[in-house]
């Protein structure tokens, strides 16, 4: 029973390093294809969900209705805010006191509570607008 743990161990860390290699949004069935098919997709969407419940990967559905993964680095702030780049799909984690303020203009003036798990803007980045 011992060696299955230490497989099951490892199979597990070969996803997450799969994972954290991709800079842009990826699908399951990416990470099946990368892996060889040596994991089981049972294994990687176990895995997978799990990353989302902690945190640890921003899930969406996209326009074709396909599931898409982003890894979101760990920090220790409390403002999980984030600019994506619809061109090439890169993730800028953004941790500054103009964030603070306006969660509190959109409480203030709207009276809303927005949830600071994971707030993500659209755009595109530096890189792609200088090409």
């Amino acid at each position: 029973m011992a060696r299955k743990d230490v497989y099951n161990t490892k199979q597990k860390e070969v996803i997450l390093d799969t994972i954290k290699s991709n800079e842009k949004e990826f699908t399951i069935k990416e990470i099946y294809e990368r892996l060889k098919e040596s994991t089981g997709l049972t294994t990687i969407y176990r895995l997978v969900d799990k990353l989302v419940e902690d945190g640890f990967l921003n899930k969406r559905i996209g326009d074709d209705n396909t599931t898409y993964y982003q890894y979101l680095e760990k920090c220790d702030c409390s403002n999980h805010f984030y600019l994506k780049c619809t061109n090439c799909g890169k993730l800028i984690h953004v941790d500054c006191d103009c964030i603070k303020d306006l969660s509190e203009h959109i409480y203030c003036k709207h009276g809303f509570i927005a949830s600071r798990e994971h707030i993500i803007i659209n755009g595109i980045c530096s890189e792609c607008i200088g090409k």
